[in-house]
């Protein structure tokens, strides 16, 4: 019997398993970066195919499928597609095995590592075989994925991945910083040039169209209509454009792609607010919120890097400047309503600072506040004024401020060339160098003393009373000195007749109707009160002061 016994064993054979194996490769963008060919995906692919053809112990191994992330961050899972790919594939049983190079191609984040080494491959019963850089084989070498040396190379990974992150963020701030394009994409409008990756230049069937965005915005379109018109005439909206058009992996995620795109208003708004357009470069206005968490947040804007005059300008800056101050305004209109009134965005009631809504009776537009007709009459009054009274006033409180504007023009012109401004700048050159005499004088008294308590002709106590004394004659000769240096160039630079304001107001001298052209060059509110009466407060404010104080300065001379 034992004879028989012994004969069966030696007749059994060997089990063998079959290995249904994923080769997962992933060239991230600092390897692309770097073109390091150690890490391309046709080397990752033939030393891992090299190390299966060479397995020799009895069992089958099937290469299944391949599952390539290229160019993909390996700090989060949601980027890397075929990664989940594979895990789907595995929670199907159609793998039970994966091979990567090494732990950074798999795994960036070292508690990702341990996540699927310890828990996720054990639970659905997948070998996993790593082979450089602590090299691991879960079924031949359990032990080793115990090793200390495992979560140590996972904390390196990591650690190599914050460190690469910061370097490559550190070289796309300092060209930020020098006013370099660095995005994967450029503006509506803009192309990249074919020359210089980081520089852009104008893509003219797209500028035309941001052209006609801003003039239509002037012409008092309100934002939904010019997107009515866009569709209407098959313009294809920035997203749409850069794909087809030009050809472009351009994707919004925003977007359903399915579905044709269409412009929508904050398109619009986007376009019209952007710096872009008039040639500076704005950037950073986005940012990851670390190099884990690969979801964007939005960067307070005195953290921008904003570096003016780097390309060339689609809209020029009076226009673009136009634009943002109507932009500021409450220019609602009706569903339907295509055209702004006239004066959409421009009045408020002078008692509760609310815009005021405009009321047709018969052929009469009459204007209410907001707050009285919408929410409640117990906070507020009407403050009621007929459209063609308002729209009279204005109008000729503009015609006296253009009179204004041209009289002091004049009168500019005179104190400028009179003698007795120069005469008035020697005075103050004068008077600064003496000032400034008169200091060096007591910083060498200062320096004196120092040398007198030193060599012990004076006290200490005497010292310090006498420093203290001449730190605070410096202190006022100073203030002296910055003061009359002030008045000498306020004399010097003086006010021109290209003052701001006087500009302005002159370029209307034979203005005889009011539209919405002159009300956004020129007001910035009406206040409307109670009885009808209004208040119009003028834009270049600062600039009309400062010429009247340029003239009062200098009407006390005689030469004038």
């Amino acid at each position: 019997m034992a004879r028989k016994s012994r004969s069966i064993i030696e007749t059994v054979k060997p089990k063998y398993r079959v290995w249904r194996i994923a080769i997962y490769i992933r060239l991230s963008k600092e390897d692309a970066r770097c073109f390091d060919e150690s890490e391309s995906v046709t080397n990752q692919r033939k030393i891992i195919e090299d190390h299966i053809a060479a397995f020799n112990d009895g069992d089958e191994y099937l290469i299944v499928d391949e599952y390539v992330d290229d160019w993909i961050s390996g700090t989060t899972d949601d980027e890397r597609d075929d990664f989940q790919r594979m895990l789907s594939d595995i929670k199907r049983g159609r793998i039970n095995c994966v091979i990567v190079k090494d732990l950074a191609r798999s795994f960036r984040n070292y508690s990702d590592q341990g996540y699927y080494l310890d828990d996720w491959f054990p639970r659905y019963n997948v070998r996993f075989i790593s082979l450089f850089h602590q090299s691991l084989d879960s079924y031949k070498e359990p032990q080793n994925m115990r090793s200390i040396a495992v979560p140590i190379q996972g904390v390196l990974n990591e650690n190599h991945c914050a460190e690469t992150s910061d370097k490559v963020r550190e070289v796309f701030d300092m060209k930020r910083r020098n006013g370099e394009h660095i995005g994967s994409f450029a503006a509506y409008g803009y192309i990249k040039d074919p020359n210089d990756k980081n520089a852009l230049v104008i893509d003219e069937q797209a500028a035309s169209v941001v052209r006609d965005i801003f003039s239509m915005f002037l012409d008092g379109m309100s934002k939904n209509a010019i997107v009515r018109h866009l569709n209407d005439h098959g313009i294809p909206c920035p997203s749409l454009y850069k794909r087809e058009c030009l050809g472009l992996k351009y994707q919004n995620p925003q977007m359903n792609m399915v579905k044709r795109p269409l412009w929508c208003a904050m398109t619009v708004t986007s376009i019209l607010k952007n710096r872009m357009y008039c040639g500076d470069m704005v950037q950073g206005r986005y940012r990851m919120k670390s190099y884990k968490v690969h979801v964007q947040e939005l960067v307070p804007k005195d953290e921008w890097y904003i570096v003016e005059n780097t390309h060339e300008a689609i809209i020029d800056r009076e226009t673009f400047e136009k634009v943002q101050q109507l932009l500021l305004r409450d220019t609602r209109t009706g569903p339907q309503q295509n055209k702004l009134y006239l004066f959409s965005g421009f009045l408020k009631c002078a008692d509760c600072g609310k815009s005021m809504t405009r009321s047709k009776v018969g052929d009469i537009v009459y204007y209410y506040c907001r707050t009285y007709k919408d929410q409640s009459k117990g906070v507020c009054t009407k403050h009621t004024i007929r459209h063609d009274r308002l729209e009279a006033a204005v109008l000729y409180a503009i015609q006296q401020q253009v009179y204004l504007a041209v009289d002091y023009s004049k009168t500019i012109e005179w104190i400028n060339r009179a003698p007795l401004v120069k005469s008035q700048s020697k005075k103050l050159t004068d008077a600064i160098e003496q000032k400034e005499r008169e200091l060096a004088k007591i910083v060498r008294y200062k320096q004196a003393i120092y040398q007198d308590w030193k060599d012990g002709e004076i006290s200490h106590s005497d010292y310090r009373h006498m420093k203290t004394d001449y730190e605070h004659q410096a202190e006022t000769l100073e203030e002296v000195i910055e003061r009359l240096q002030a008045e000498k160039q306020e004399v010097e630079n003086g006010v021109d007749v290209e003052n701001p304001f006087l500009v302005a107001f002159r370029q209307f001298q034979n203005i005889d109707k009011l539209t919405r052209d002159v009300l956004i060059e020129l007001v910035d509110h009406i206040k409307v009160y109670e009885g009808g009466s209004i208040s119009i407060v003028f834009r270049f404010a600062d600039e009309l002061r400062r010429v009247q104080e340029y003239i009062e300065m200098n009407s006390h001379n005689e030469a004038v």
